[in-house]
């Protein structure tokens, strides 16, 4: 079994939670409260900063110049195209810079990121990449799915644009470099090195699941 489907196998009872879980079954189906959908954007982009730092710390922890372009690719889709459906977001919200950067980040949203940038100083690449896989995959698997239940979710007037953004190809095709390359990187793994994997991998898909729930409770 390939590194990554061993991971995906140990985190399923919570990635199954996401599909469930009212806050994204609220976007799928168009019903979601818009505020609590602005504060999820708003926090979402307050981690995404500190998602990117990962990246950049993983340039430095790259040990071949194929892993380091992954790294420095992902930067770039991050703030040159993931950011922007935040940015059109919230321009649509009429949130200001002033108004971002004012708002602190949520506790759930600041042990996340805490937990990630340990991983990115402490470890090596193919930590990285594991502690980073559980956000970039579940995004496009939930709107994969989110399409599959509602195909119309796609056209929402207001949440279409999140679901065709990570349900695209382009975005597909980023997570396929990211899967494969981990699987590569990963071959020769110890036992006691894939189940540090899997510690990492499950902690980070618990806390993606504690984003979704925070962004529904309007968590501080």
């Amino acid at each position: 079994m390939k590194t990554t489907e061993a991971l995906l196998r140990a985190a399923g009872p919570i990635w199954e939670a996401y599909h469930s879980h009212p806050f994204v079954r609220g976007i799928g189906d168009g019903t979601l409260d818009r505020e609590k959908f602005r504060y999820y954007i708003m926090q979402d982009y307050l981690y995404l900063e500190d998602y990117a730092k990962s990246f950049a710390i993983g340039i430095a922890k790259a040990k071949s110049l194929e892993t380091t372009r992954l790294f420095s690719g992902y930067i770039h889709t991050l703030t040159g195209g993931e950011m922007d459906i935040h940015r059109g977001y919230m321009g649509k919200f009429g949130v200001s810079r002033e108004e971002l950067e004012a708002m602190p980040r949520a506790l759930d949203n600041l042990s996340y990121t805490s937990y990630m940038l340990r991983v990115a100083y402490e470890e090596g690449e193919a930590e990285i990449l594991t502690a980073i896989l559980s956000c970039a995959y579940s995004y496009e698997v939930i709107a994969r799915q989110m399409l599959q239940e509602n195909p119309a979710a796609a056209d929402h007037p207001f949440y279409g644009d999140w679901v065709r953004g990570y349900a695209s190809e382009a975005y597909a095709a980023e997570n396929r470099v990211l899967l494969d390359t981990l699987d590569r990187l990963t071959e020769d793994y110890t036992e006691a090195q894939l189940r540090h994997l899997t510690e990492i991998f499950v902690a980070c898909s618990r806390y993606e699941l504690a984003f979704w729930e925070m962004a529904w409770t309007l968590a501080r």
